[in-house]
């Protein structure tokens, strides 16, 4: 045993010294780490920000530019008006303005006599997130001016009944984006590279004809693939921590609610099982350029699936079944629970068994089909 100890961690420290004399690979592991997120966290917005937009006012009342007032910044951005009904279907159809707020005549005095009137929004949703959005906020300010005008009517407003709503986010009180996206783009790297860099290491021995001199070696299978995934998960770690110091707490202030070991704990088993697909492209690719395109195929359907973008009550109920195949949707809902809700293992021990579970039979089938080629 302790021979084969011995056996196992110089071939792994060979695996990372390797790595870090690749300097483009290298270079790739502390980018998916470290600029990528910061990309993510500063350059992805899930709000709506300067949405710009004119008005044709046909009414020009005090109604119409208070109503119209209330759409601001930094939500909006009043580009001003227009004269003609035309001009506006031109700048919507060109993308010069993504809303067009058409207010009728008499819509003033409608008020004012407390009849029902309506107003006309024109909203380019070709970007269905960000028309949604835009669609929403404008519900929001409409109704809200509707109400104020009603209630202004009543002679007696303190006995007229009202429901006052207060909201409260909860893990997230401010609602930022980057908390959710450089959290993502984390998960998102640690998976592309547990699936990548087992694979790389062995198409680069395929490579350069190092794997005959592996096989003539007294080593067994296991000890040929072992290290392989062992510097990975080494690799992986060390990447993950640096992110969480550098990037999460010191770039973004994110705070870290829960234990930080378990989640470690918890990240080096994900990466030790997700690795499995990285040996399954390992058996079927034979230099690294197919590891590249191999990977990415893989990669896409574990992120799809994995419910990071879309949750799993939004999705067909076929695709939701298929969900549970991903091993990063068990991943990302251990990951936030940890992280941003200090959650334990007494409230994550389905999900954490959930991922042993697929993880198991992933690792053990490519360490199957591993086995078969080089056994």
């Amino acid at each position: 045993m302790v021979i084969w100890c011995r056996r196992v961690w110089a071939l792994t420290y060979k695996e990372l010294l390797q790595l870090w004399r690749d300097r483009g690979l290298s270079l790739a592991i502390i980018y998916a780490f470290t600029v990528s997120l910061i990309i993510a966290g500063n350059g992805v917005s899930l709000q709506l920000y300067n949405a710009g937009f004119k008005v044709h006012d046909h009414d020009r009342s005090y109604a119409s530019r208070e109503l119209t007032s209330r759409f601001q910044e930094p939500y909006f951005n009043d580009e001003g008006h227009i004269l003609r009904a035309q001009e506006g279907q031109e700048l919507l159809d060109n993308g010069d303005e993504m809303m067009i707020v058409d207010i009728p005549s008499g819509f003033g005095r409608d008020l004012v006599a407390g009849r029902p009137t309506a107003i006309q929004v024109q909203i380019d949703t070709s970007n269905s997130v960000r028309g949604t959005l835009a669609s929403s906020y404008v519900q929001q300010i409409v109704g809200r001016f509707g109400l104020e005008v009603s209630t202004a009517r009543v002679n007696q407003p303190r006995l007229s009944p009202g429901i006052g709503l207060e909201q409260r986010a909860w893990f997230n009180p401010n609602q930022t984006d980057s908390w959710f996206t450089t959290i993502s783009e984390m998960l998102n790297m640690i998976t592309l590279l547990a699936i990548m860099l087992p694979a790389t290491l062995m198409g680069r021995e395929k490579e350069r004809g190092t794997i005959e001199q592996l096989m003539v070696a007294p080593l067994t299978t296991l000890q040929i693939m072992l290290p392989k995934v062992l510097a990975m998960t080494i690799v992986v770690l060390c990447g993950t921590t640096l992110t969480i110091f550098l990037v999460i707490r010191g770039i973004f202030s994110i705070p870290i609610v829960g234990s930080l070991p378990l989640f470690l704990l918890l990240t080096a088993v994900y990466a030790f099982v997700t690795s499995g697909l990285g040996l399954v492209i390992a058996t079927v690719t034979r230099n690294l350029a197919q590891v590249g395109m191999m990977s990415l195929l893989v990669f896409i359907p574990v992120l799809f699936l994995s419910g990071v973008w879309t949750p799993p009550e939004a999705v067909p109920d076929s695709i939701r079944v298929l969900m549970h195949l991903s091993p990063l949707y068990y991943y990302h809902e251990l990951a936030f629970g940890i992280l941003l809700k200090g959650a334990g293992v007494s409230l994550l021990w389905e999900k954490i068994l959930g991922l042993l579970v697929m993880g198991s039979v992933m690792f053990g089938f490519g360490a199957a089909m591993f086995r078969r080629q080089f056994g």
